[in-house]
């Protein structure tokens, strides 16, 4: 008999790749990542300027109370250095990832402090963040919006297994991926 999937929890399960721990937002974060995305440089290609911290804080307890709409949720993780590695210093937070989820769609997207670009935690996050959403949220088919100059960003999202397609969305390709569920143990 066929079964209907489980809607997946408002809150999102926590994962893990090699360097970093993907922990679920929380308002508690609002002080440190207003620090993390306080580069005027991170906003040249989507728009915006960097918050402060209680304007982040704002925002974080709106995203953390969930979306209006029931069939759609807002998972959004913070991304923390687990270790020290070559030098770097660990525990920080250093970016964030988030998926936009309805039902086996998942619209995803990922920022990185810029003192931590350039070291690969973005490609490394966003490849966990789809390996998750796969094993863990059910998605199957997953779509990114990219400036065409955003490089750094197509980047990742090939990293990631996304494409590009030839449809646009306010100024931005989009792209997108299937992905199949890990094999059951």
């Amino acid at each position: 008999m066929p079964t209907t999937p489980a809607s997946p929890p408002i809150t999102p399960p926590r994962f893990t790749t090699a360097r970093l721990d993907a922990l679920p937002l929380e308002p508690v974060y609002a002080e440190e990542m207003a620090a993390v995305l306080a580069d005027p440089a991170l906003y040249g290609f989507t728009g915006g300027e960097p918050s402060a911290p209680a304007a982040l804080r704002a925002r974080y307890e709106r995203q953390c109370a969930g979306s209006p709409d029931p069939g759609e949720r807002w998972w959004n993780w913070v991304l923390r250095v687990r270790a020290a590695r070559d030098g770097e210093a660990g525990g920080e937070l250093v970016g964030y990832v988030q998926a936009t989820v309805r039902g086996a769609r998942a619209e995803i997207a990922w920022v990185l402090g810029t003192p931590w670009q350039g070291r690969g935690y973005a490609s490394e996050a966003a490849q966990g963040l789809v390996a998750h959403l796969a094993s863990a949220g059910g998605v199957r088919e997953l779509v990114a919006h990219i400036h065409p100059d955003h490089a750094a960003s197509a980047a990742v999202a090939l990293a990631a297994g996304l494409g590009p397609t030839e449809e646009w969305e306010d100024g931005e390709r989009r792209w997108a991926a299937s992905v199949t569920p890990p094999p059951a143990p």
